[in-house]
Parts: C-alpha cells; structure tokens; sequence
C-alpha cells in the first residue's frame, strides 16, 4: 500500500513554469514506478510522463516532450513534474500515480495507487 500526495498546482501564464510533487509514503514507494497523468474538463485522463522505480527510463508523451521533465527522489519518497514554458492546454487537474509493475507505463489501467490531484491552470 502507498499514499500519494500531490502540490505545487496553481494558476500561472503561459510560458511560466510550475513544479508538482508528489509525496509518497509506504514502505514500497522506491519500488514502484510513478506516472504523471492529467485530465482537463470534458476530456478523458491522458499520459503525461513516466519514470520507471529505479529512475533510469522516463517517457513523455509527444504534447509535452522538451517542456516537461520528470524526476524522483529516493531519498524523500517524492516524485517530481517539472513544466516549462507551460500552454493553456497544459490546462488539467494533474495526478500522480504508482505502478507496482516498476516499469512505467503510458495507460491508466497499469497504475495501481493513485493522488488526488492537484489544478494546473494556465492563462494565455
């Protein structure tokens, strides 16, 4: 079992940067691979970044590749988003998921323990 905490959400204009955490606890969070996802009104929930348990492989998807940047933290159990020169259709509720596999998928359904989320809203 984990608990995931996201923040570092707000409001900012585009071209701004924002930094998410999420804080995890439970004995087996350095095991388990973390994946960014975000979901914007009337939209379904969509990949955003991943990083594998031991932090060597990361992926982004294509919307976000060169502006994003994921990270981890062994030490603090805390998973890091780093967005850059941010868009309004950066615009979602941002979560932050825990996949036991270690692996790092791109689909929702391969995460098993899940945040909050935390609202990133970017104006033009």
């Amino acid at each position: 079992q984990v608990q995931l905490v996201e923040s570092g959400g707000g409001l900012v204009q585009a071209g701004d940067s924002l930094r998410l955490s999420c804080a995890g606890s439970g004995p087996k969070f350095n095991n388990y691979a973390i994946g960014w996802f975000r979901q914007a009104p009337g939209k379904e929930r969509e990949f955003v970044a991943g990083i594998s348990w031991h932090g060597h492989t990361k992926d982004y998807a294509d919307s976000v590749k060169g502006r994003f940047t994921i990270s981890r933290d062994s030490a603090t159990t805390t998973a890091y988003l780093q967005m850059d020169s941010l868009k309004p259709e950066d615009t979602a509720v941002y979560y932050c998921a825990a996949e036991v596999l270690g692996v790092a998928g791109s689909r929702d359904y391969e995460y098993d323990y899940w945040g909050q989320g935390t609202q990133v809203t970017v104006s033009s």
